[in-house]
């Protein structure tokens, strides 16, 4: 049985760049990084809309994303010449209806306190702005002047497993199957019969962490959530279009020469998905987004539908709100959890801050500690009001 000082289960963008942290750290232990879909054809992290905001309802939020977007700005010096994600800094656009505007105004007043280039406008500025876009039924909106944008998540998480290659750490492929406690660590073992030795493991299994957490006996409230996305093309191209978030919670901005567009998914009642099912929902195009995209920008009441495709959240039941950090009665457990639906974004802070901890002892870059397991414990949500 092979040992590991840290066998990290999950090798998208959350465990890839904690391994790279690892070695950037100067960590000289041995590192496994489990991956059971070694072409991420469907991981959370390629089937992403690929964003990154700063406006967020909280600190820590704003934090993570604002040290992932100082990496993207220096890409080569991390990772070599030519590296490039595409990234179009084109902002965010949140609009609030009179009901949300009070919650829009302090998450405002959250990302000013933490430097961010927002602007909070009324609905006569923004429509004068944006000359595409209708003011009807609009109390404000915040709008990112800079620092906020997409990019190509399968070019950011080549960058960092090429970047793994060389540094002396075992990229295996393989399903977990089970976790248990041996001696002062732990076993992995996997589907197929082969079981690991890890002084520490990270959970980094995305919309499956939940599932893998319960493998130790450890209780975490995150499970697949699925989320459908529409591709559409339309006569008309804005350049000037940021990412526009509406009051419904739907959102469209765009993608080449095309649109894509989502976030119609009613979270009332709502149940972990099968995280087999792939299979984008149709209905929610027709009977829910296109009439809102209709009203907010007139020109698509004409649009054609192309494609769409589905993928899942690691949706946090408690507070949608991401888990790091190690578990207080499992020692050598650590999780990295529970994103829904801003993990890619927050990913490199997050593979940053935690290979502080354990080469270090403490966070010193971006402080987690509010995002703790214990938490879960106590039933203390640390709500992000800013979920999209």
């Amino acid at each position: 049985m092979q040992h590991f000082d840290i066998v990290i289960v999950g090798g998208a963008i959350v465990g890839s760049s904690l391994a790279w942290s690892l070695r950037e750290e100067g960590f000289g232990g041995t590192i496994a990084v489990i991956e059971r879909d070694p072409g991420f054809a469907r991981s959370a992290t390629t089937l992403s809309c690929a964003s990154i905001r700063q406006q967020f309802s909280l600190a820590e939020n704003i934090r993570l994303s604002r040290h992932t977007l100082g990496m993207f700005r220096e890409l080569e010096r991390h990772f070599g010449a030519g590296a490039d994600i595409g990234f179009r800094e084109k902002g965010y656009l949140i609009l609030a209806g009179a009901a949300g505007l009070e919650a829009l105004e302090a998450s405002h007043r959250a990302q000013a306190g933490e430097t961010a280039d927002i602007v909070l406008e009324d609905a006569a500025a923004l429509v004068r702005r944006f000359r595409w876009l209708s003011g009807e039924g609009i109390a404000a909106g915040t709008y990112g002047l800079r620092g906020e944008g997409w990019f190509d998540a399968h070019a950011l998480l080549g960058l960092f497993r090429k970047a793994l290659r060389g540094r002396d750490i075992v990229l295996a492929q393989g399903e977990v199957g089970a976790i248990t406690r041996a001696g002062a660590g732990w076993r992995v073992g996997l589907a197929g019969g082969e079981a690991l030795e890890a002084g520490i493991v990270v959970n980094a299994a995305g919309p499956n962490a939940g599932r893998v957490a319960a493998m130790a006996g450890l209780d975490l409230p995150v499970e697949p959530r699925k989320r459908s996305v529409f591709v559409f093309e339309a006569r008309d191209r804005f350049d000037d279009m940021p990412l526009l978030v509406d009051p419904s919670g739907i959102y469209v901005r765009p993608e080449g020469s095309v649109y894509i567009c989502g976030g119609a998914e009613d979270e009332n009642g709502e149940t972990a998905a099968d995280p087999a099912d792939f299979e984008p929902d149709w209905p929610l195009f027709e009977e829910r987004i296109w009439p809102v995209l209709a009203e907010r920008i007139p020109a698509f009441e004409a649009l054609k539908p192309l494609r769409a495709w589905a993928g899942h959240y690691d949706y946090n039941t408690l507070d949608q709100n991401a888990v790091v950090g190690p578990h207080p009665d499992a020692p050598g457990f650590i999780f990295a959890n529970g994103f829904s639906g801003h993990g890619l974004q927050q990913a490199p802070a997050v593979g940053k801050a935690l290979a502080e901890l354990i080469v270090h002892g403490a966070y010193r870059t971006v402080d987690c500690s509010a995002f703790a397991w214990q938490r879960i414990r106590d039933n203390r949500p640390f709500r992000e009001l800013a979920i999209i």
